[in-house]
């Protein structure tokens, strides 16, 4: 059954996840391009899935960044990437995760493990902030994100693991960005953290 009433409220989503989810797609081909000419150089593309919730792009509220309540997620790391990732690292190869999705499977997987990664499906609230170890990933593919939100944290710390120094890092390279008019959010430019 249809309902008449029409509000502001109930237009804006529709709209706003038709319009996303076409620049999405634009974005997914052409990301999609330049990781297909990696995969011809010999680099191996390992997928892991976390289910994206909104909760990821909410700025922290609290006062002390310990006391953030993060939201939950679901995610899930097939046998194949666990063994492939595992493989990888055993050969020395550097695993690069590509957003900072992909960094919270597999820190999940690795904090559950001790640094080891198996098969695992599951929900995720891995809040990671300076200063912070990462187990498993060893450089980050990511785009500029937003202020105050836990994926500004998460590329903090791993700017410069195990120390507050990254904070001052990234506001180096945010300030560098916005001078080279660099785009920034889901929608812009990207950055190797290594």
């Amino acid at each position: 059954m249809k309902s008449k009433a029409t509000t502001k409220e109930t237009r804006v989503p529709a709209v706003y996840l038709k319009m996303t989810d076409k620049t999405r797609q634009k974005m997914a081909e052409s990301f999609s391009k330049g990781l297909k000419n990696l995969q011809k150089k010999g680099i191996s593309l390992i997928p892991v899935t976390l289910h994206v919730g909104l909760g990821t792009f909410a700025p922290v509220k609290a006062n002390r960044i310990a006391d953030h309540s993060m939201h939950e997620e679901t995610f899930e790391l097939s046998a194949a990437s666990a063994s492939a990732l595992t493989k990888a690292k055993a050969q020395g190869r550097r695993i690069i995760a590509v957003g900072t999705t992909s960094v919270r499977v597999l820190e999940t997987v690795a904090a559950a493990n001790q640094g080891n990664l198996h098969p695992q499906q599951g929900r995720t609230k891995l809040f990671l902030y300076p200063p912070c170890e990462f187990r498993f990933v060893d450089a980050l593919i990511t785009n500029f994100h937003l202020p105050k939100s836990s994926l500004l944290m998460l590329v903090s710390a791993f700017a410069s693991p195990k120390q507050q120094s990254g904070i001052e890092l990234i506001r180096q390279a945010y300030t560098q960005a916005i001078r080279q008019n660099y785009r920034f959010f889901s929608y812009g430019d990207a950055m190797l953290i290594q």
